[in-house]
């Protein structure tokens, strides 16, 4: 093995210390073995998307956000819902990629975990399926409740939940060794 796979994990969540952020920190821990994940926690940090600037004179910090989902082996979005939406930082991230070919057959997990989440989730499917990236239906998750599954110190007490985690991160690492171009993709 010539070492591990990067996977980058994006946060949606507006809150610091949300049940996303700990679901994110519970996939890197459990999928350790077979990947490196350097979580993104913080999407205020990305400017305020302006069509004028996609191309020409990119802000320093768009630039690199965009390399680093290039180089990665794989992406996990995990996202509340706002206002059976995704949250406009998420919105403003994707936004930035959109003119590019980062997330061009990118394999993808989608984790929508929020008190429902049901619009959320398919309008982030949608999203992500518009720009092209891969998903299956076992590496697209919604966890419904969240609040009630995940402690405070971030760990998951939902039985249920950690079942359903544990074979989204099997479903998501087989996904990464599938070469870009191979059917099998949603």
């Amino acid at each position: 093995m010539i070492g591990n796979k990067k996977i980058i994990g994006i946060c949606g969540s507006a809150s610091h210390n949300s049940a996303n952020l700990s679901i994110l920190k519970w996939i890197a821990e459990s999928g350790k073995a077979d990947f490196d994940m350097e979580i993104i926690d913080d999407l205020t940090e990305l400017p305020h998307f302006k069509t004028e600037l996609t191309d020409k004179n990119i802000p320093e910090k768009i630039a690199e956000f965009r390399t680093k989902i290039e180089n990665a082996d794989g992406v996990i979005i995990c996202t509340p819902e706002y206002v059976f939406s995704i949250p406009s930082g998420l919105k403003n991230m994707i936004e930035w990629c959109v003119s590019t070919t980062v997330f061009s057959d990118k394999p993808i997990g989608l984790i929508t975990a929020s008190a429902s989440g049901i619009k959320g989730h398919e309008e982030l499917k949608l999203i992500m399926e518009t720009v092209q990236t891969k998903f299956t239906d076992e590496t697209a998750l919604l966890i419904q409740g969240i609040k009630g599954k995940v402690e405070k110190n971030g760990k998951v007490s939902d039985k249920k939940t950690e079942t359903e985690l544990k074979k989204f991160v099997e479903s998501f690492e087989k996904l990464t060794r599938k070469p870009a171009g191979n059917k099998g993709y949603n």
